[in-house]
């Protein structure tokens, strides 16, 4: 079944020709060439997964993708022609899942979208886990603490699930990086250190005092909330 991609790019010649080349592995494209036109689309019917643009006029990539998780948790894939560091940490604090530079090659975006999408589907073989004050419906991808419902994105989610199947071990951050899979190798050192900052920040966990998500100081971090037996096939 095709997957329903928008893409938000001024860019009208690349995003025809990402349009066409994306069908190919039936991806179905739309674009919206302003940030409000791809917002507006948003709103009226979300998308599996929305390719945004940094460089957009008006309101930029950062912006949108901030307003865009002020209230959905549909995966985003960042583009932008500036290749800083500090520019992929800013998309992965708004709440993007995976960035790529321009220019790119077309395959490779294939590529980041199947992943990410992978990171967002339901598995058939999930399960139910329940923690000390944490549940993870590993179906569907709800997340509740407390018994209070937790938004996450894609690639938070996909790093809850990490850590929380390896429960009690340390990880650290090359292990966690081969597990998401989702971040570029010249920046994920910083990337997903920003990544548990925000995971922490909704789960409400304190670095200081934690219940889920421990720092090993100069290794990675590990999970230690336990599990309460409650797990269901």
């Amino acid at each position: 079944m095709p997957r329903d991609i928008l893409i938000i790019d001024d860019d009208k010649k690349l995003a025809g020709l990402l349009t066409e080349y994306l069908a190919k592995f039936e991806l179905r494209c739309r674009a919206a060439h302003t940030a409000g036109d791809g917002l507006a689309q948003i709103a009226h019917a979300v998308p599996d997964l929305v390719i945004l643009d940094v460089m957009l006029p008006g309101m930029d990539g950062f912006e949108v993708c901030r307003r865009i998780r002020a209230s959905h948790t549909v995966p985003v894939i960042m583009l932008t022609a500036r290749g800083e560091l500090a520019d992929r940490v800013v998309g992965l604090e708004m709440g993007a899942d995976d960035y790529l530079p321009k220019p790119f090659e077309p395959r490779e975006l294939v590529a980041r979208i199947q992943s990410v999408l992978r990171r967002s589907s339901p598995r058939a073989s999930s399960r139910i886990a329940r923690f000390a004050g944490l549940e993870i419906d590993y179906h569907s991808r709800a997340v509740h603490v407390d018994g209070n419902p937790v938004e996450l994105t894609a690639m938070e989610f996909g790093a809850l699930a990490v850590f929380t199947r390896n429960s009690g071990i340390a990880l650290d951050r090359d292990r966690i990086f081969e597990l998401l899979k989702g971040l570029d190798d010249d920046s994920y050192d910083r990337s997903i250190d920003v990544l548990v900052s925000r995971l922490r920040q909704k789960l409400g966990d304190d670095p200081k005092a934690p219940r889920f998500l421990r720092t090993l100081r100069g290794t990675g971090y590990m999970f230690i909330g336990g599990e309460d037996g409650g797990a269901h096939g």
